[in-house]
């Protein structure tokens, strides 16, 4: 009842949206889509380095490989159609020029992209999410999600700040900011991309067979619990269309990681074919930051604030970014609440608040350091052909792997030891 209310307040949102920019309603749409199912799928970028460390199996890495190739080849139509058109990268167009969509996420990689990556790596593990994670356990219930959010946004105008200065100083022009596709053509741009994500992929599989010889590997639907698998049907009047079984695969039922992937690549090509820019959620963080201490007599007075501010001023309800993370979250809550799973998790371990206050700062202050977080920095960056995305990607993974050694059984989120046996 309460979830399809929601999905009525949300049409009814859209229409207004739809009246004020046509684009605003559609990016409301992919992301309550992206809510639903990330969630549907238990789908994380966190968890793909999280998962295969404490686990010992790597399904979710290989659903995180599978769905940046997807996008990938998906991408590369696009920019290619546009690029044939005489479109451009985004970073070298003039005024009134055509740009290559998905090119904005094409960044200067110095050594901030370094540091800002890792420092975002290490804040995801201790927080117990990434960006798109924390606003899914924010739909889902999860006060320790919500409390999250608040460290992540506070970190996000000062990581905003720190980059402009840092990429005025001498050692901050020390980089490259690379298109793949204007070095070595887009077939050899995207085979460059399929052998690295091919060595990656072979690493997860030598690392899962490590762990099945050490006896720590755990199945990868192991985890699942009862409720989220197929329901085993040996009434016949069950197997009608009309029933609950139904239901319960439509809307109960854990998608698979592979499920997931090839679903997130399909929303996150429409947001690129609605939007001409990819998926991202941070510097929609920054622009909230904004409006919330602007009225507080707190003044944004540095160039690096700009563009924030004057979108901040005609309003966070026009705010594209803004929109679709609203939408992650509303569209995460309907479906666990559709299917009964809905509850708010308030409770938080004392313990363990200090590591949320410190994963959420160096979460905002890490994405906006390097320019973007797992989604804009390192997926869309990785599919549209932005060697940024790979710098990203390595110093993320690095700085998650050092919070998982440095602070297993310190916290509740990360198990002291990996006991888990072979089934």
């Amino acid at each position: 009842m309460v979830a399809t209310l929601i999905v009525i307040l949300l049409t009814i949102f859209a229409s207004y949206l739809y009246g004020q920019k046509a684009v605003l309603a559609l990016q409301l749409l992919s992301g309550g889509l992206l809510g639903a199912v990330l969630t549907r799928s238990r789908f994380g970028f966190a968890g793909g380095i999280k998962r295969i460390y404490v686990r010992g199996e790597g399904s979710l890495t290989k659903a995180l490989l599978l769905m940046a190739i997807i996008t990938m080849f998906l991408f590369l139509g696009i920019q290619w159609y546009a690029a044939q058109n005489g479109a451009v990268p985004a970073f070298i167009a003039t005024e009134g020029q055509d740009v290559i969509p998905g090119t904005q996420n094409v960044h200067f990689a110095n050594l901030a992209t370094i540091i800002g990556g890792m420092m975002f790596g290490m804040g995801m593990i201790l927080a117990g999410g990434c960006a798109s994670g924390t606003l899914t356990d924010m739909g889902e219930g999860e006060g320790r999600a919500m409390f999250v959010f608040l460290f992540f946004i506070i970190g996000s105008a000062p990581g905003e700040l720190a980059r402009f200065n840092f990429d005025t100083t001498t050692l901050g022009k020390i980089g490259l900011r690379s298109y793949l596709p204007d070095r070595l053509g887009y077939f050899g741009a995207i085979m460059l991309s399929l052998v690295i994500i091919g060595f990656i992929y072979w690493l997860v599989v030598s690392y899962e067979n490590k762990r099945k010889r050490e006896g720590t590997y755990s199945h990868p639907k192991g985890d699942w619990e009862e409720f989220e698998k197929p329901l085993k049907i040996d009434d016949q009047t069950e197997k009608r269309f009309l029933s609950y079984a139904t239901y319960h695969r439509f809307f109960v039922e854990r998608f698979t990681f592979t499920t997931g992937a090839i679903l997130v690549a399909i929303i996150c090509t429409f947001i690129l074919l609605t939007t001409h820019k990819a998926w991202g959620v941070t510097s929609a963080f920054t622009k909230l930051e904004v409006a919330i201490l602007q009225p507080l007599g707190i003044e944004f007075n540095s160039p690096a604030f700009t563009k924030i501010v004057e979108d901040v001023n005609k309003g966070l309800l026009l705010d594209g970014g803004t929109i679709r993370n609203f939408g992650i979250i509303l569209g995460s809550a309907v479906a666990f609440l559709f299917a009964n799973r809905f509850k708010f998790a308030m409770a938080l371990n004392k313990k363990d608040l200090p590591y949320f206050i410190i994963g959420g700062l160096m979460m905002g202050f890490g994405a906006r350091f390097a320019k973007g977080c797992n989604a804009g920095a390192m997926y869309s960056a990785i599919s549209t052909f932005s060697l940024s995305g790979w710098v990203f990607t390595f110093a993320m993974v690095m700085g998650g792997l050092i919070s998982l050694k440095l602070f297993a059984g310190k916290m509740s989120l990360i198990p002291a030891s990996r006991k888990n046996k072979k089934i």
